[in-house]
């Protein structure tokens, strides 16, 4: 079991999400940035589809009542075990009693604990991810306690780790294709986006990232169509949309732009007034 001795921000438990719910009208959820959640399974040598808890920020704080392999990946809010600095996408072997912190954040905005054999939570619609009415909750609180099978089998821990690329944290380029609106846009405003820089306004949540600057819109409405994560819309007051993970499956908005999936895991790790700019393949 890990217990939650402080909570932080935002923390939930995420899988792969549910894949074939649409027709129900159930989003996709799953990990944020899927390329940290993967890597933190990878390390451990666990299935991809293990959940894993998905950190906001840091500032949160866990006991492990029982022993077992943990890493960290994500964000770097310089985790400690029992006050002792540990490092990131590295395997290390935890003790009953241990305490994990985090302290100062350095990049990023979410980081992955993931344990042995994933943690144990309940499934729902295949999936251990949270969701608001799928879920019994849809985030973790102080004292919440999490299932993990122990293992405290000998290992041979060493000091290495696997390093990773820091522009999936710092690059602003995000790389998307064109919508299936894409076209409705007039030459100056296809221009704008492709030219112009983005930044993150305060409304963005798992749900999706509202932009703060416009676009001149002057389409015409749609039927409500099929949307995705990644999937960027286009609203009538002319700001941008980009959706995120748990966002719904059908939308009214002009769906001018749509992210590749390392881009939605790049958007995972930026934040309010953040910049960004579209690299629309094709233009």
């Amino acid at each position: 079991m890990l217990k939650v001795l402080k909570a932080g921000f935002y923390l939930t438990i995420q899988d792969k999400g549910r894949v074939g719910f649409a027709a129900q009208g159930v989003p996709v959820s799953g990990a944020m940035d899927a390329y940290a959640a993967d890597l933190a399974n990878a390390v451990l040598n666990n299935s991809f589809e293990a959940a894993v808890l998905e950190i906001t920020f840091g500032a949160c704080k866990f006991e492990f009542l029982e022993p077992t392999l943990i890493t960290i990946t994500g964000g770097d809010f310089s985790p400690k075990i029992n006050n002792n600095p540990i490092q990131l996408n590295k395997k290390v072997l935890v003790h009953k009693g241990d305490i994990l912190t985090f302290g100062k954040v350095n990049y990023g905005v979410r980081c992955y604990l993931a344990v042995k054999g994933g943690f144990q939570s309940e499934i729902k619609l295949k999936s251990r991810s949270f969701y608001p009415d799928i879920t019994k909750d849809f985030i973790l609180r102080k004292n919440d306690e999490i299932f993990y099978k122990p293992y405290d089998k000998d290992i041979n821990t060493t000091q290495s780790s696997i390093k990773i690329n820091k522009s999936h944290f710092k690059s602003q380029l995000i790389t998307c294709f064109q919508g299936p609106e894409f076209d409705m846009l007039n030459e100056q405003q296809q221009k704008r986006i492709a030219s112009h820089k983005f930044s993150i306004s305060k409304e963005h949540s798992r749900m999706g990232y509202k932009l703060h600057e416009e676009i001149a819109n002057n389409l015409p409405q749609i039927l409500t169509a099929a949307v995705l994560p990644g999937t960027v819309q286009l609203t009538p007051s002319g700001k941008l949309i980009v959706l995120m993970r748990d966002c719904q499956v059908t939308g009214g908005y002009p769906r001018i732009l749509q992210l590749t999936e390392a881009s939605i895991n790049k958007l995972a790790q930026k934040t309010m007034h953040n910049f960004l700019q579209f690299s629309i393949i094709g233009i």
